[in-house]
């Protein structure tokens, strides 16, 4: 029974250190944040399979290890222009809904803490606010962090069109 209780209180101890964590990253000169459970991992930009009809923020799959993970331009999500892919470029590849979805980025800032006294509300300029991939507005050492939920980066049709087409 106490070894019990001590691994149900090692999984709350650990769940309350990365409940706290968020992996930063830039995407044209802003930076975002997304929960750390959230991150599968981290590769640098590699070759990117086209998928026809695909929406133009998907850019195509990518093989992972022989995994094929849809992968979605952060900057053309956010209707920002589009530059070329660099040696800074990384792909985010997260967990949406147990698939695999990568986020390609500018750059990946660092893994930092943001505690709850540290984030605010974001600011709602309409009534679909609530269902915004934004959650909160970070405050951390004079940096503005914008929190997003990875699962609302996709509306549920969106997210359907992408996994139907790859199959995925």
């Amino acid at each position: 029974m106490t070894e019990n209780l001590s691994v149900a209180a090692l999984d709350l101890e650990m769940n309350q250190d990365i409940q706290d964590k968020y992996l930063t990253f830039w995407t044209e000169q802003q930076l975002f944040g997304i929960p750390i459970a959230d991150v599968v991992q981290i590769v640098g930009i590699q070759h990117i399979t086209e998928i026809p009809d695909f929406p133009a923020y998907a850019k195509g799959i990518i093989n992972l290890r022989g995994n094929i993970i849809p992968v979605i331009d952060m900057r053309s999500r956010f209707h920002k222009p589009e530059i070329d892919y660099n040696e800074r470029t990384c792909i985010i590849v997260t967990s949406i809904q147990q698939h695999s979805v990568g986020l390609i980025v500018d750059a990946v800032d660092e893994v930092t803490d943001i505690p709850d006294k540290a984030i605010a509300l974001p600011p709602k300029i309409n009534q679909d606010a609530k269902d915004s991939f934004l959650t909160g507005i970070g405050n951390l050492d004079q940096k503005i962090i914008l929190l997003l939920d990875t699962g609302k980066i996709l509306s549920e049709n969106e997210y359907e069109l992408l996994t139907q087409e790859t199959g995925f």
